[in-house]
């Protein structure tokens, strides 16, 4: 059976899902914790820059040439 290069599956795709909404879930709960930092949450678009940002990360990271294997 020959090497074939590994693709993002479907057990990638649910693990990023899951950070993603284990991630907005403890902002929540923080926020919810602490006064002062739930009005910086409702006062700015943080959390939303903050999925978008690691969007783009992990696109840049499955869109980018790998190295050829040795």
């Amino acid at each position: 059976m020959a090497d074939q290069a590994r693709s993002v599956g479907w057990r990638e795709v649910l693990i990023v899902a899951a950070v993603a909404v284990v991630a907005v879930l403890a902002v929540q709960v923080v926020a919810t914790l602490v006064p002062p930092i739930g009005d910086l949450v409702r006062a700015t678009p943080i959390v939303v820059i903050g999925l978008v940002a690691v969007t783009v990360i992990v696109l840049w990271r499955i869109a980018a040439p790998r190295p050829p294997e040795p």
